[in-house]
């Protein structure tokens, strides 16, 4: 989903004949404190450091990646050598790596300390690429439906084959023993990463209908939550794979068998971004139209349906609450009480969409991507929880 986003934003820059329009030239008001201004592209992904919160990485549609400080925007490195758009870029967990993938296949492993690269590795066409989450360990999923892991440095290699279609989505699980793959055909499949086979596999009726856009597990990792294209985000026991569901734009809901369905009034939409709140039993979900849906899991009912006036990307919830930000295609940032489904603060800047967006451990800065081709740091205000 995210390569045939960027694919598609290549194609729209080919036309471009340089000029600008006065909405591309400067937006109507600025609300972060930081620019960064290196891409020449727009710029696709955007990670912090999980350490210090102090440095981000970005890549974007000129094949490059920086790796930068928060605080000033001074450049620590360039991520050098890509062939393609730079899709991924994120931190090892321990904050002393760092990846840069392009949409290409190419992978590198950077060294933060001394800037080195040292470590590199050609797939076919890049999907997905993931840290573990307590390891020095890759996950990348592929075209080809294949999802690569490795060692770090030493390449040690492993591969598990999917069904014959795009792995588009994948998420490693707190345990980190397990993953969770979605694959262009709707399937999901749970890994065990270190026996290599699959635990199980969900299709058919209980599968979605289109490729996976998005996963999203429970701190726990118990649960896990996953959106397609088919306008679909599924409730699933990592353990027994037994699922619920959920879908676009609900407009009434019954249950059978211990299913929960929703049913939407539109058949054209699509799940862009899930995700757990960690402290009240709800999940969020975002849509293609512009719905922010939460959803309570104890009563398995729509709670909130929160409007966008465009698309939404990419949603995230604060750590220790019930706020939940999304980023959108008009280029803002959006707060949501999650509780009372009301909007509490927005966040402008950006004169073009929106591609991802981090927010650092006590969400009091977010660092966006844009079609703009700037990265930006916005700080924002606390208001009581």
């Amino acid at each position: 989903r995210e390569s045939e986003c960027v694919r598609e934003r290549e194609r729209e820059s080919e036309y471009d004949d340089g000029w600008e329009t006065e909405d591309e030239m400067e937006s109507e008001q600025d609300d972060s404190e930081l620019t960064f201004s290196k891409h020449t592209g727009s710029v696709f992904c955007v990670s912090l450091d999980p350490v210090s919160n102090s440095l981000a990485v970005t890549g974007g549609e000129d094949d490059r990646a920086f790796v930068w400080s928060v605080s000033d925007g001074d450049v620590l490195f360039e991520c050098t050598g890509h062939k393609d758009s730079v899709t991924c870029a994120a931190f090892s967990c321990d904050s002393k790596l760092v990846v840069s993938a392009d949409m290409s296949g190419l992978i590198k492993v950077w060294k933060v300390e001394n800037k080195e690269e040292i470590w590199s590795f050609e797939v076919g066409d890049l999907e997905w690429l993931e840290w573990h989450p307590c390891a020095p360990v890759l996950l990348a999923g592929t075209a080809d439906g294949n999802v690569w892991m490795w060692k770090i440095p030493s390449g040690e290699c492993k591969t598990f084959q999917g069904p014959s279609c795009q792995a588009t989505s994948g998420k490693i699980l707190p345990d980190g023993k397990r993953a969770i793959v979605g694959y262009e055909d709707g399937s999901l499949r749970l890994w065990d990463l270190k026996q290599g086979n699959a635990v199980y596999v969900i299709k058919g009726h209980d599968g979605h209908q289109g490729a996976l856009t998005s996963i999203a597990c429970n701190k726990e990792g118990t649960l896990a939550l996953t959106g397609s294209v088919d306008g679909q985000a599924k409730l699933f026991n990592t353990s027994t794979g037994k699922v619920s569901r959920v879908t676009a734009v609900p407009h009434q809901c019954f249950t059978c068998d211990t299913v929960l369905l929703f049913l939407c009034e539109q058949d054209s939409n699509s799940v862009e971004s899930v995700g757990f709140c960690n402290v009240l039993p709800l999940v969020a979900v975002a849509y293609l139209d512009g719905t922010l849906a939460i959803y309570d899991m104890n009563s398995q009912s729509l709670r909130h349906r929160c409007k966008h006036e465009v698309g939404v990307v990419h949603l995230q919830w604060e750590e220790a609450s019930a706020v939940v930000y999304t980023c959108n295609l008009a280029g803002v940032v959006t707060l949501w009480d999650a509780r009372s489904g009301v909007m509490m603060s927005e966040y402008c800047g950006h004169s073009a969409e929106i591609l991802d967006f981090v927010l650092n451990r006590d969400a009091s800065v977010a660092v966006t991507a844009g079609g703009d081709h700037q990265a930006k740091v916005f700080c924002l205000q606390r208001p009581d929880r």
